[in-house]
């Protein structure tokens, strides 16, 4: 699983001129599901994402979480970060996972962000969302600007 993490001062996802998902200050997240990720792929980003320490703290050093700063996880899924670019100048998405199977993972992400466990707590500003499969257009105020990319493959063990 792919993550694309951005640090923000607001984002919003709309769908058909209605805003659909909202945060202040925060993660703004696109996530592309890879056809070979599992469930564990989809905690391991979840996980990362609740303790990823990308805001700066009194000494302006990045080292404070979205929760520890009163943030929100604002999710959108974008298949094409699984575009394969290899050959040719059109992207081919061989990669990414069929639909129904993607959203499971994807949905699986959005709860296990959203449930409670200390230390990780879910975050103080929230957790909202695109909408999985639409036409999404995506608005945000990048912070630093701060982009990290996030890759399940590169840290669990495939079978």
């Amino acid at each position: 699983m792919l993550a694309v993490v951005q640090r923000v001062t607001s984002g919003k996802v709309e769908v058909g001129g209605r805003t659909v998902g909202r945060i202040g200050v925060g993660l703004l997240v696109l996530i592309g599901v890879h056809a070979a990720d599992a469930p564990a792929d989809a905690v391991w980003i979840a996980e990362r994402l609740l303790g990823l320490r990308i805001f700066s703290d009194a000494e302006g050093k990045m080292n404070l979480s979205a929760n520890q700063i009163g943030g929100g996880l604002l999710l959108i899924s974008q298949f094409t970060l699984c575009a394969s670019t290899g050959k040719g100048n059109r992207p081919g998405f061989e990669n990414a996972m069929k639909p129904p199977m993607a959203k499971e993972l994807f949905d699986l992400v959005i709860s296990t962000a959203r449930m409670p466990r200390p230390p990780l707590m879910t975050p103080a500003g929230g957790v909202a969302e695109g909408v999985f499969g639409a036409d999404m257009q995506v608005t945000l105020t990048n912070d630093g600007p701060v982009t990290v990319m996030l890759n399940s493959h590169e840290h669990l063990p495939r079978g």
